[in-house]
């Protein structure tokens, strides 16, 4: 496994090495020994999640303000233009964002660190979009930062108004979100 680094050092893109013949293919998708060793982070993963979408849907920009999660993201199936975006309010990248592609066919993984929102937009119809977390899914702290926030300026690959849930359509701007005092 490969760690290619982003413009914000907590966000890391994990490239596997695949073992591919006329067969298919085989890599190890994840490695807890080797993850630390190559990323510096210990995690302890207690939750796995998988979503199917549809092309065009954009999910985010998600975080929890207390149980704050971690994610190591990946896709399985089509591809996502997968966003971090840094909401720890002492850090030199706060309001930052780092974007990368990911899809079946590079099979990366993006590791998101807690203090982030996350979100991701789908590009292909049927993508199933897979994450491990380090804390479990509690509704009453998730948050959500407006996928079009203007101070953040996320330039999404989307063509025409992203499919947004309800609740995605009431996220609210950086500047009254809560945020990450670390």
């Amino acid at each position: 496994m490969q760690v290619i680094h982003t413009a914000i050092p907590d966000v890391m893109i994990l490239e596997p090495k695949v073992f591919g013949d006329d067969r298919g293919f085989f890599f190890e998708s994840f490695n807890q020994q080797t993850f630390e060793n190559l990323t510096g982070v210990k995690a302890y993963f207690v939750q796995d999640n998988h979503s199917k979408s549809a092309a065009n849907v954009l999910r985010g920009l998600h975080y929890q303000i207390q149980q704050p999660q971690g994610k190591l993201v990946r896709v399985v199936a089509g591809e996502v233009f997968d966003v971090a975006v840094d909401l720890r309010r002492q850090s030199a990248t706060f309001g930052k964002w780092v974007g990368v592609l990911l899809s079946a066919e590079n099979k990366r993984q993006m590791w998101v660190p807690p203090g982030f929102a996350h979100g991701f937009l789908v590009l292909k119809d049927g993508t199933e979009f897979l994450y491990k977390t380090t804390d479990y899914y509690a509704p009453q702290h998730e948050r959500c930062v407006r996928w079009d926030d203007p101070v953040i300026g996320i330039q999404w690959p989307v063509v025409g108004a992203p499919i947004l849930s309800a609740k995605d359509q009431l996220g609210l701007d950086l500047s009254t979100a809560d945020v990450f005092d670390v």
